[in-house]
């Protein structure tokens, strides 16, 4: 059906590529729209400085200015047009400059006509909300790019993530991440605090399931001296730490609720009490935390405070486990295998199709920290420089010590089904977390000939973790250096 009058908009389409101009100017053409379309970013400026669009269609990647470059200059200026960028780059990088600098949207090519209509459709529903969008834009406009710690995707529920990443990252509200373990939800906050107006202060990490509860709360707010037995210096606490910067509290399901209620004062008040201290002091500290619990679960049976959860839950983004977004395996199984191949073997290692293949019809139930420690292994123990299936035949073997193939989630439902105990699907949970970390820690301790530092460093953990683990493992040191 043709636009009518008060619905026809004008529309520019900036793209080198003239098939991509010229499919989008007849679909919209016939819809009744206006339509100018230009072939670099030189005659893009032209055309927005001398006429108004409704909305306009940027290539990322143009000759002159770039889309992003224009999508500046046009907050810059107020500009209301509504920009949409496109790119044959779907990378997280991409998708959240764009949306942190205040697109519309974030076409990846090839796109469907469908996704243009709805654009068009959003575009011409939200006019009377311009100036708060153009507001939200222009607090958006630096050009900050997310940090070294990198989210890896190319499944759409991946790109919904990293346009979240983009909104909220100029915005000073808490977020509060959610999903299983293993899915990257500390990867989700350090992205938004890279992207954030915060990026060049610290950000200070959690866990609340990590620290004995009588400890938490000297660790989060700080203690003055002989505040208690062994209390001999001050501290600061994590809070204090992260003044002007993030704190990322991790696993806060499991924060013990007399503590809930003291950080529910801090995120009210701005200030901290240390433990043994008579006055308040104020921190200036950005909230973000995460957990696999269901909050709300948690709230109806007494264990969670739900006015501290309306407090954290300001944006709720939730990360969909590996399963559920298996079309980023290949993804994240190509970019590990580059990540540690000279990192931990000192040589280019590559992956086959086969192998991605095969890594692709796995269950994953340990998400994508599973996925990571697997390629380590598989890179570690490898005899050629491409891996191929049989360099993950681990993963069939640990199928079948626990439950002749079925997923971890499959037989948990089983044995619950069958009248499991909580305790018992605890224990079974453990020892498959066992069965992934007793090979892969064994495997790179013999690799730095048992120095925990390095090993620690290889792992990406720190060498108190690791430590711990060698003890619950009970894991031999090979070597010398069991001490470094």
């Amino acid at each position: 059906m043709n636009a009518t009058a008060e619905s026809r908009l004008a529309v520019l389409i900036a793209d080198d590529e003239e098939s991509i101009r010229f499919v989008l100017r007849e679909a919209l053409e016939a819809e009744g729209h206006r339509v100018n379309e230009v072939a670099d970013g030189e005659s893009a400026l032209d055309a927005l400085s001398s006429d108004q669009f409704d909305i306009a269609f940027l290539d990322i990647r143009m000759p002159g200015h770039s889309g992003l470059e224009i999508l500046d200059q046009l907050r810059a200026t107020g500009s209301n047009t509504a920009v949409v960028i496109i790119t044959a780059q779907n990378t997280m990088e991409n998708a959240v400059e764009a949306m942190k600098r205040g697109a519309l949207d974030y076409l990846v090519k090839p796109f469907s006509l469908a996704q243009i209509s709805a654009l068009i459709e959003r575009a011409r529903s939200t006019r009377v909300l311009r100036d708060e969008v153009r507001e939200l834009r222009r607090e958006a406009g630096g050009s900050q790019r997310p940090g070294s710690e990198r989210l890896v995707g190319r499944s759409d529920a991946m790109l919904d993530i990293f346009k979240l990443v983009g909104k909220v990252a100029v915005r000073n509200v808490p977020v509060l991440i959610t999903g299983e373990s293993g899915t990257g939800k500390e990867l989700v906050a350090r992205a938004i605090h890279s992207a954030s107006p915060r990026s060049n202060r610290a950000f200070v990490t959690v866990n609340a399931a990590a620290i004995p509860s009588e400890l938490l709360e000297s660790e989060l707010f700080g203690h003055e001296r002989g505040a208690f037995t062994g209390a001999i210096s001050t501290r600061l606490g994590r809070f204090r730490e992260a003044s002007g910067g993030t704190l990322f509290l991790d696993e806060i399901g499991d924060m013990p609720i007399g503590l809930q209620a003291k950080l529910l004062r801090v995120l009210q008040n701005g200030e901290v009490t240390p433990v043994g201290g008579r006055d308040p002091i104020f921190v200036d500290v950005r909230v973000i935390t995460a957990t696999h619990h269901n909050l709300d679960e948690a709230v109806s049976h007494g264990n969670f405070r739900e006015d501290l959860l309306y407090r954290l839950r300001v944006v709720p983004i939730e990360i969909p486990s590996l399963r559920e977004r298996a079309e980023d395996v290949r993804t994240l199984a190509e970019f590990f295998t580059h990540r540690y191949s000279t990192e931990l073997v000192e040589e280019s290692i590559e992956i086959s199709e086969k192998a991605l293949s095969y890594l692709e019809k796995q269950r994953w139930p340990g998400n994508v920290r599973e996925l990571e420690n697997a390629i380590k292994r598989a890179l570690v123990l490898a005899s050629t420089k491409v891996l191929s299936p049989t360099d993950f035949n681990f993963l069939e073997d640990s199928s079948r010590r626990h439950g002749g193939g079925q997923s971890l989630e499959d037989l948990i439902v089983a044995r619950v089904r069958d009248g499991l105990s909580e305790d018992k699907v605890t224990d079974l949970h453990r020892k498959l977390i066992e069965s992934v970390e007793r090979p892969l820690l064994d495997t790179i301790l013999k690799h730095t000939d048992g120095n925990q530092i390095r090993a620690a460093a290889l792992l990406g953990i720190n060498r108190n973790t690791l430590r711990k683990k060698i003890v619950e493992l009970g894991i031999e040191l090979p070597g010398k250096d069991e001490s470094a």
